[in-house]
């Protein structure tokens, strides 16, 4: 009866462990709620919709760089240079507000497309690998903006254009933050996208066997060069969203979203390997970065320490999908 007892169990565990590998996004539900229980318990009173609200208006940057780089991590690559094209963005539009916000906003998400073309070239048609590329390209891109910020010298600091002002920082309702709205609609394309178009089951098989797809005739380096071109836009938008959250822009301003942004994709559930994964657990991973950051600072913890978090947070969920894959091989 006692062995009868402990196989039920077993059998339940391991329909348990299988939903939950089904599913991850629900446990990433759960550790999101626990840990704004923990906030709720630690500090009464804090968790409220203002709370919530700022939360959200903070996690959007994140959450909208890490689509970028949810798709680019689907075809098995990696982009190091959006925290560069964050920076540029956001500088390129506060220096150009004198000459007009709609000008400004232009060149701004322009870095964004030529950067992703850049890369994408690199990538795709000359194969080099995406690390070294994307990496190489960071580092061009905040030595071009370094050197661009000594040449034009408008009249006082850099000013946030109004409209990316709004954007960043505005709310509809006095309660909504129009990011949330700008965020709400990315997500929607990238989910829909890649569930239901032919782009993006591309992505998923190119990321997953891109031999098989160049033996099927499948034009892989235009999915990718498309891919990496999504990805530079997109982080362009991250820069324009966070340097109108915090109302100003500097030569360090994307710098902190780097590790996040591939942090929040890893603990969606995105395998590093490409080919499986999808971006409504890197929205769910962007939260829980925002909310663990806030904790952070409602315990008065070093930046450092943060920084420490996400890099074991990658560590270990590198380590695991390794056992993964080496198991189901």
């Amino acid at each position: 009866m006692s062995a009868r007892a402990t196989g039920m169990r077993s059998g339940r565990w391991t329909v348990l462990q299988g939903q939950l590998r089904d599913r991850p996004s629900l446990v990433l539900v759960g550790v999101l709620l626990l840990l704004v229980l923990v906030i709720g318990v630690t500090r009464p009173g804090t968790v409220g919709p203002t709370w919530v609200a700022n939360t959200i208006l903070f996690a959007a940057p994140l959450g909208i760089v890490a689509a970028g780089q949810t798709l680019v991590m689907l075809t098995a690559g990696i982009d190091l240079s959006v925290a560069a094209v964050m920076t540029a963005a956001a500088y390129v539009a506060a220096s150009q507000s004198y000459f007009g916000s709609i000008r400004a906003v232009i060149l701004a998400l322009a870095v964004g497309l030529v950067v992703g073309l850049l890369n994408g070239i690199g990538v795709a048609i000359f194969r080099v690998q995406p690390l070294i590329m994307t990496l190489g390209m960071g580092l061009v891109v905040s030595g071009v903006l370094l050197v661009y910020s000594l040449k034009v010298s408008p009249e006082g600091p850099p000013n946030v254009p109004d409209i990316v002002r709004t954007l960043g920082s505005g709310k509809v309702l006095g309660f909504v933050p129009n990011s949330a709205l700008l965020w709400g609609a990315i997500a929607t394309i990238v989910i829909v996208g890649l569930r239901q178009t032919g782009y993006g089951r591309l992505i998923y098989a190119i990321g997953d066997n891109p031999v098989a797809c160049r033996l099927a005739g499948v034009r892989g380096w235009l999915v990718q060069l498309v891919t990496y071109v999504i990805c530079g836009f997109l982080a362009a938008v991250a820069g324009l969203v966070l340097t109108g959250a915090i109302n100003g822009a500097d030569l360090s301003l994307g710098d902190v979203s780097l590790l996040p942004s591939v942090a929040a994709v890893v603990i969606g559930g995105t395998s590093i390997y490409g080919g499986n994964g999808g971006y409504a657990g890197t929205l769910v991973g962007a939260l829980i970065l925002t909310v663990l950051s806030s904790l952070f600072t409602l315990l008065d913890a070093p930046d450092p320490l943060k920084q420490i978090l996400y890099g074991a947070i990658v560590v270990l969920l590198a380590a695991v999908y390794v056992r993964t894959a080496g198991d189901t091989g």
